[in-house]
């Protein structure tokens, strides 16, 4: 009797659609304070329409479209062709959803398993599917920093040319610390899934017998049991495999940063696409110690702080047109997702639970 209770019990019931409010209001607000502090009517001067507007604006939807394209491609390689493309959609897209209402932190992985599994994978290739997209994420992220270090100017890059490169930088500061805990559960996942996924999970379950921790500690079992499940799918396979995930993870990735590109294109001459480019990967490294759902507030800020100095317009009308920018850049990169989850997520649930029930 028990067990069908757990069977019954929507794993889901904490996660809604009407939580789509508030990242809305978190960045909305933040975005509306900033408009106030740096109102100029003027700027209305800078941001004019035209056809080259609307043409960059069109690239930069296009390179969010490649992004989820990537996404499903990657999705595609990883499921075996098990599942269709339209499944694949759907499960990107509540995936997306769920990063969006959530921490960054946290994102959408906690429970993207079952979004795999509903769609008709079993529990351990859904967990290996899983796992292998974070191993591979955060592999992009570990290769391209230091590259991106090396090849670019530290002081430009964090914006240190006065104060210096120290940790009183709050963009060196925030992007270590970031990267820090991605290196971290690069080094982490990549021993549990290929070398010992039974030590990483006696390791998890000690580490959560903290008293701070102790709550999750059933949580952490579960994802223990998941790497060993998820060790035995991925360790044989084949390289090809892998690089072409990879392959497809590169792309997308890469397409996501080429938006704010796309973006600024449309209003003005940009000169350094690549430190723009690399401006955006250091930024959502950074977003990573976000408390807010999706970044929501934290992302429209460091936005704001960050690229001023790369749009070249006169110095007294940074301010309220670097808060424009930033808020087209949430309403292609981030908004969509929630609107767009927020419309399949109901339907999702009733649809997958009410079929377990009958």
């Amino acid at each position: 009797m028990k067990e069908k209770q757990n069977k019954d019990k929507n794993p889901f019931k904490g996660i809604s659609s009407s939580k789509v409010i508030y990242p809305i209001i978190i960045g909305l607000g933040v975005v509306l304070f900033l408009f106030w502090k740096e109102f100029d009517i003027n700027a209305f001067n800078v941001l004019t329409f035209s056809a080259k507007t609307v043409f960059w604006l069109f690239v930069a939807i296009c390179c969010m479209a490649f992004r989820d394209i990537g996404y499903m491609i990657r999705l595609r390689i990883l499921t075996d062709g098990r599942l269709t493309w339209l499944q694949i959609f759907r499960v990107i897209m509540l995936w997306e959803f769920t990063s969006a209402i959530t921490p960054s932190a946290v994102g959408g992985t906690s429970v993207a398993i079952l979004y795999v599994h509903k769609e008709g994978i079993s529990v351990g290739k859904s967990s290996a599917v899983v796992m292998a997209t974070s191993f591979l994420d955060e592999l992009y992220f570990i290769l391209l920093f230091p590259l991106l270090i090396i090849f670019l100017d530290s002081q430009v890059l964090f914006l240190a040319q006065e104060t210096g490169l120290n940790f009183r930088n709050e963009f060196l500061l925030f992007a270590i610390i970031g990267y820090s805990l991605k290196l971290a559960y690069l080094i982490l996942l990549s021993y549990g899934l290929f070398f010992n996924p039974r030590g990483l999970k006696w390791l998890l379950l000690q580490i959560f017998r903290l008293p701070v921790l102790r709550r999750w500690r059933q949580g952490a079992n579960k994802a223990g049991s998941e790497i060993i499940t998820s060790s035995k799918e991925l360790i044989n396979k084949p390289f090809s495999w892998w690089l072409h995930a990879f392959a497809a993870t590169f792309f997308s990735w890469t397409s996501r940063y080429w938006v704010v590109n796309a973006i600024l294109l449309a209003f003005f001459t940009v000169k350094d696409h690549i430190l723009i480019f690399a401006r955006q990967l250091v930024m959502w490294i950074m977003m990573l110690v976000s408390p807010t759902p999706g970044g929501s507030g934290f992302a429209e800020y460091i936005f704001t702080r960050y690229l001023s100095d790369v749009i070249p317009v006169d110095p007294t009308l940074i301010g309220p047109v670097i808060v424009a920018m930033a808020l087209l850049w949430r309403v292609i990169s981030y908004y969509p997702y929630l609107f767009i989850g927020a419309i399949i997520f109901p339907r999702w649930i009733k649809t997958k639970f009410k079929r377990d029930k009958n």
